[in-house]
């Protein structure tokens, strides 16, 4: 089997991966998701020839594992900041920088937001990542982060319907 070949493959099992990540409700399950599929990420990356992008992803599995144990915003400044002193030493385009502003999207998601707003940010971090993946030549990465999209959505779509549900009950049992 030739490299190429194996780093596709690991990004076949991302997009399997993601899938099984971002269809959690459960925050906590969400993350330790993440960190299976971060490190999966850091490996397929390395062997695409994307220094930067593994780089991100191996700060997204750190990152996520101590998001399981600390919402501390402190420790997310401290990873936007490592993250972004790591992807100016390691880029040598422009399009590096869409890994780094995605991981650093993520890392105050982690750290910082819950339910709808952490989707949200998701979101957002997923287009970074959507580009990178186009860049680097990434099947698998571009199939993920594409239905990524649409799972979170769906996912946001069911949390705000439980939300509006636990509302309706709330203020009809006030009044």
């Amino acid at each position: 089997m030739s490299i190429p070949f194996i780093a596709q493959a690991l990004g076949f099992l991302s997009f399997a991966l993601g899938i099984l990540c971002f269809y959690q409700k459960d925050d906590k399950r969400l993350k330790l998701m993440m960190v299976i599929m971060s490190l999966n990420n850091v490996v397929h990356f390395a062997l695409l020839g994307a220094p930067t992008a593994s780089c991100g992803a191996f700060l997204s599995m750190v990152r996520a594992w101590l998001a399981m144990h600390t919402s501390s915003g402190w420790v997310a400044v401290g990873f936007i900041v490592v993250t972004l002193v790591a992807g100016v030493l390691l880029s040598d385009s422009f399009g590096d920088l869409f890994p780094i502003i995605g991981t650093c999207i993520g890392t105050y998601a982690l750290f910082c937001l819950k339910g709808i707003a952490l989707r949200v940010a998701f979101l957002c971090g997923a287009l970074c990542w959507l580009a990178n993946n186009i860049l680097v030549g990434s099947i698998g990465g571009i199939m993920l982060e594409v239905t990524l999209l649409g799972v979170n959505l769906n996912t946001i779509r069911r949390l705000w319907l439980c939300r509006s549900a636990t509302d309706t009950v709330d203020s009809s049992a006030s009044a």
